[in-house]
């Protein structure tokens, strides 16, 4: 189960199966993020394909009959309407036509009536209707799924279509079950059985011994990871600098050149990413020490270019160097920012301390250090404000805790008020009322973090987090088959006789780098089973917070300020 391979073998047969000659690709918004994530433009030039267009871009373009059409479409109406108006004016000599997903009859029929010349050669339903992030990682880049604590129903629907797609690019037809204290989480499986149940001549595939399983989780149930600092590379560089479709902005780091604004993180692209997506923070800046040192050898010897044979030497290697020179000079540039960032907002003492509170019971210890680091101008406001989200999720219902007066501190700091608001947005949102799960009582009693300076240099630490994700154990449950089914009920009368072996798990209100990281370890210990993670977004705090935002908006609030709430 790889949704990296699923996608880009299907990109792969769009461009092969027109055959030899100049092509050009026409896509969506969508689907131009969707093929981005998994081929790189020098890559998809050596398909013959030269020329990229967006469907909805506007304006009058060139008739260029001699270019082949492939068209990669989401089957939205508008894309229908697009495309018909396409066809009866065609700008290109044949076309080839590809939905990302089952589309409706009567669009078909639209289609072949704008036909008018003949030039469609072909019409398929390629299921890539999501963005493939990494082999057991996909996302549907909806942020703010949830609009008074129910669907947004335009983003359930884009959740039904995206599921749908990965279960078919995967060739799986699955039991399902679902999270039971969630209303989301139930109608989404609801509306994906309907899909099933429809298109079943669709999801006939041969049968396993063991039937796959899709299982829907919710955010509400631990909105405690999304608000935790990270420190694996990947998880990182998402929290403090963003990753929107695999690209990154460099922009606001000063004195930045032209060329690294904007830099792209694909680990099919990347080999020192692939290789480092999941090393903690403290392993990375030593192998950027490595890489450098590999680097300047080679530089060095690439200045003696004495004779012939030194010359042909240098012109073969020249694009690894090139390649090698620009790898080097973004993650040197990436690195340098986050360990910039971790020592200017003292990331290190406040992330140590937002561990303590996920994991550990220490009440007015936890207390007193959060007001010191609230009175610590280094920290960022949106760390002090984190700390009290993670204090008022935890002790909520302890008899002496000071919520409140946390609150008034970050008043007094000079905090906004629509972020010390959120504070009681996020209890609301992921309180114990709305828990099914016993969040903090199952961490391990003991959490040490380690700090490892490595020799000769500066400014990287090694941190290691003893936090676990809740869905860590929630999978090793579902992995023993001790998965409760009170708490997570099989829709329908149907179930697993045996353990799952190919499990995809879906996060309603968005999943994490950090989850990612623990399915990953889970795929890698646990043999002949495997699990694709998926969620509606991939959150760092920022985006959580919009999420919350969203999802309350409308709700009848319990908590309110009280100074014994």
């Amino acid at each position: 189960m790889n949704v990296v391979a699923a996608v880009k073998m299907y990109v792969t047969r769009m461009a092969e199966d027109s055959g030899p000659g100049m092509k050009v690709l026409l896509m969506d918004k969508q689907t131009t993020s969707i093929v981005s994530m998994v081929y790189g433009q020098s890559e998809i030039l050596q398909k013959e394909v030269y020329l990229f267009e967006r469907i909805d871009s506007g304006g009058q373009h060139e008739s260029m009959k001699h270019l082949k059409c492939i068209t990669f479409l989401r089957p939205t109406k508008e894309n229908v309407a697009l495309l018909s108006r396409e066809l009866r004016y065609p700008r290109y000599g044949v076309y080839y036509i590809y939905f990302s997903n089952i589309i409706a009859k009567a669009d078909i029929k639209t289609l072949a009536e704008s036909d008018e010349q003949e030039v469609v050669r072909e019409v398929q339903e390629f299921y890539g209707d999501y963005l493939a992030v990494s082999p057991h990682l996909f996302s549907l880049n909806i942020t703010a799924c949830a609009q008074g604590l129910a669907w947004n129903h335009a983003h359930q629907q884009r959740s039904v279509q995206g599921i749908t797609a990965v279960l078919l690019s995967l060739k799986k037809c699955p039991f399902i079950r679902y999270q039971n204290n969630s209303e989301m989480a139930k109608r989404l499986a609801e509306k994906i059985r309907e899909v099933l149940s429809k298109e079943a001549s669709l999801f006939e595939f041969r049968q396993t011994e063991v039937s796959p399983l899709l299982l829907i989780l919710d955010r509400r149930d631990d909105p405690v990871t999304p608000l935790l600092n990270q420190w694996t590379y990947q998880a990182m560089v998402h929290e403090l600098l963003t990753i929107t479709n695999n690209r990154v902005s460099l922009s606001e780091v000063p004195g930045i050149s032209k060329d690294l604004k904007e830099v792209v993180l694909s680990a099919e692209q990347d080999e020192f990413y692939a290789n480092n997506l999941y090393s903690n923070f403290g392993e990375i800046g030593q192998t950027i020490k490595e890489l450098m040192e590999e680097f300047q050898k080679k530089a060095k010897s690439h200045q003696k270019v004495e004779s012939i044979a030194d010359m042909k030497t240098f012109v073969e290697t020249y694009p690894q160097f090139q390649k090698m020179s620009g790898t080097v000079s973004k993650h040197v540039t990436v690195v340098g920012e986050l360990s910039s960032l971790v020592t200017r907002h003292h990331l290190l003492e406040v992330s140590e301390l937002e561990q303590e509170i996920a994991c550990q019971n220490e009440h007015s210890q936890q207390l007193q250090r959060i007001r010191k680091l609230i009175g610590n101008s280094k920290v960022r406001d949106n760390d002090a404000g984190r700390l009290v989200m993670l204090y008022a999720l935890h002790y909520e219902k302890h008899t002496n805790n000071d919520i409140v007066g946390l609150v008034d501190a970050l008043k007094q700091r000079g905090v906004p008020e629509r972020f010390t608001k959120l504070i009681y947005s996020v209890m609301e949102y992921g309180g114990t009322h709305a828990r099914q799960s016993d969040l903090f009582g199952t961490q391990d009693a003991v959490v040490k973090i380690t700090k490892t300076f490595f020799k000769g240099l500066s400014g990287v630490e090694n941190v290691y987090t003893q936090h676990n994700p809740l869905i860590k154990e929630t999978l090793e449950e579902l992995i023993k088959g001790k998965l409760k089914e009170s708490s997570f009920p099989y829709l329908g009368n149907g179930q697993l006789a045996r353990r799952p072996q190919d499990v995809i798990v879906f996060m309603v209100g968005g999943t994490t780098y950090e989850e990612a990281l623990a399915v990953h370890q889970l795929n890698k210990n646990n043999f002949g089973v495997r699990i694709v993670l998926g969620g509606t977004t991939i959150h760092n705090s920022g985006s959580f917070f919009e999420e919350v935002q969203q999802a309350m908006q409308g709700v009848t609030r319990r908590h309110m300020r009280t100074r014994n709430s």
